[in-house]
């Protein structure tokens, strides 16, 4: 398999990586009867049910929060909602060259993560070209952590999809590799790793949101910052850390940070997020994907 394939699968299996919010709940199936004379089977308790937030289910939410801990609460589901509200200029979202020559274990998947985001982007916008470059990219980091060696399985396919723009068919190649990714965190079992991914991502995906309702603003469009849960959810998971992880000076700043940015996206569910205030948001979160790619 030629490099460039290999990169772009990669690429491609990370962003499989992205929150199974838009997939939501695994569908509800219809229990048998009991047999004559047996006993009813004991009922599971609903879990609770968190606020609506406009483009995005009641169950979707539900199911974000309880995820297990392989999940990356990316904000997919909003970038969907946002091609609903709007008519997003994907390729405006791209940036430079990320610094790849880096030390730290941590510094390495946050970066990762934001560069999931990124390839989420690059695959909206159809661009083969970038959805590659952000792949070769992946791929370094992807080997300083570890994982290169398990997500080049489905290269083969991805790559000459993307080659020939089959971007549907890229999307439905794409979910077919969450297994594989999904193996692949399993087996470095570092929790540690999982929820910086998840973090970096987290950061870089709101950075394009904000830009992209800046860009597109309206009531219907700003209602999709608020997203308190999963805010809240990253924090409780940064307080879960290994001692020592967090101690150090880039998740101190970052978790100091997430608190004002939790603030900012929690507001009434009958209330709309300003332009000023979206742009606040926007300021803290590019802050923080600054801070996370400068080398230490």
């Amino acid at each position: 398999m030629s490099f460039d394939r290999r990169v772009f699968a990669l690429a491609a299996l990370c962003w499989a990586c992205t929150p199974l919010i838009a997939a939501g709940p695994p569908a509800a199936t219809t229990p048998l009867p009991p047999a004559p004379g047996a006993p009813a089977a004991p009922t599971t308790p609903a879990p609770p049910v968190a606020p609506d937030v406009p483009g995005i289910s009641k169950a979707d939410i539900a199911a974000a929060l309880t995820s297990d801990s392989m999940t990356v609460p990316l904000p997919g589901e909003l970038l969907a909602a946002l091609s609903k509200q709007c008519k997003p200029n994907w390729s405006a979202e791209f940036r430079g060259p990320v610094n790849t020559a880096l030390t730290s274990r941590a510094q390495i998947a946050l970066n990762l993560g934001a560069l999931i985001a990124d390839g989420y982007v690059a695959v909206e916008a159809q661009d083969s070209q970038q959805v590659k470059n952000i792949g070769r990219d992946i791929l370094a980091l992807g080997k300083a952590l570890g994982i290169g060696n398990e997500v080049i399985a489905r290269g083969s396919s991805i790559a000459q999809f993307a080659e020939n723009n089959e971007w549907n068919a890229l999307k439905e190649e794409l979910e077919a590799t969450q297994n594989e990714v999904k193996n692949a965190m399993e087996k470095i079992r570092d929790e540690d790793l999982v929820i910086m991914i998840s973090l970096g991502g987290w950061i870089r995906g709101m950075e394009i949101v904000t830009d992209i309702i800046l860009r597109n603003f309206s009531d219907a469009t700003a209602s999709l910052v608020r997203q308190p849960q999963l805010a809240s959810y990253l924090r409780g998971k940064i307080a879960h850390l290994s001692p020592k992880l967090r101690e150090d000076p880039l998740i101190v700043s970052l978790d100091r940070q997430l608190v004002d940015v939790e603030k900012l996206v929690s507001f009434p569910l009958d209330a709309t997020a300003s332009r000023e205030e979206v742009q606040k948001l926007k300021d803290a979160v590019t802050a923080m994907v600054k801070e996370m790619t400068t080398k230490n």
